[in-house]
């Protein structure tokens, strides 16, 4: 099946490196312009930038858990290009805090914070977004939770909490958007080999991790992108509210 983005405008958040920056590579490969959102990585941001050729593809900066922020990028993107088709939102924040480790302090700060960036974050750009998608005639929203929604995160609660919230968010928007032309869609990845988790994946525990599957081993990135493109893609509608597994057996639900 060949996917075609010819003519498409995506906004990427977290664009400047792992799963964000191959998203926005296949899209571009497929046709698609790309507008890139990073927060701090600036120079990582622009070396995805520089590798999609530059123009037309846009650089947009954002903290995602500030309304006004959020509503700025959003009206940048449009400003710049006239319309939406598909929002990734693939930008979160890990935060270890494990419970019988960490101050009551400590663990108010990681609580805030992830669900400010994990979960605020990407129903302030979906509120934004839809707006205009209406607008427009439709549009596409893929959401990047994680295993740790239904599997737990032990040292993470409030990633994991945040992930489920985003699984619940995504589901009730998909009810809410279908009847405008817009659909929802949300991938689940377990472990895949970014920079963030190298350490984990490459390092003393790799080997435990990467047997967690029985492909021993974990996902790459353009695995989990592959699957992000082709549901932000023409022919994917009654996929809408779907929450795709992309964790290679290594946890499985009914």
């Amino acid at each position: 099946m060949k996917i075609d983005y010819t003519g498409k405008i995506v906004l990427v958040t977290g664009a400047s490196r792992g799963i964000g920056r191959e998203v926005a590579r296949q899209v571009a490969a497929a046709g698609g312009t790309v507008a890139l959102h990073y927060r701090h990585h600036l120079s990582e941001a622009v070396l995805t930038h520089q590798a999609l050729g530059g123009d037309p593809h846009l650089l947009v900066q954002a903290d995602v858990t500030r309304p006004d922020e959020v509503e700025a990028m959003v009206e940048n993107v449009f400003a710049r290009f006239g319309r939406l088709d598909l929002l990734v939102n693939n930008a979160a924040i890990f935060l270890p805090h494990p419970v019988a480790e960490v101050g009551y302090d400590e663990w108010q700060a990681a609580w805030r914070q992830t669900i400010d960036a994990n979960l605020m974050g990407p129903a302030l750009l979906m509120w934004c977004v839809a707006q205009r998608m209406m607008r427009q005639g439709g549009g596409r929203i893929v959401n990047v939770s994680s295993r740790g929604a239904f599997r737990g995160e032990p040292t993470a609660p409030a990633y994991g909490a945040s992930k489920a919230g985003l699984n619940a968010l995504s589901q009730s928007m998909a009810q809410a958007l279908a009847p405008h032309n817009i659909f929802v869609y949300v991938v689940a990845p377990g472990f895949v080999d970014t920079e963030r988790v190298a350490p984990k994946v490459h390092g003393p525990e790799g080997e435990a991790i990467r047997a967690q599957s029985p492909l021993q081993r974990v996902a790459r990135v353009d695995e989990v992108a592959r699957t992000i493109v082709f549901l932000g893609a023409e022919g994917t509608d009654f996929l809408t509210g779907s929450i795709v597994d992309i964790n290679g057996a290594s946890y499985l639900r009914s």
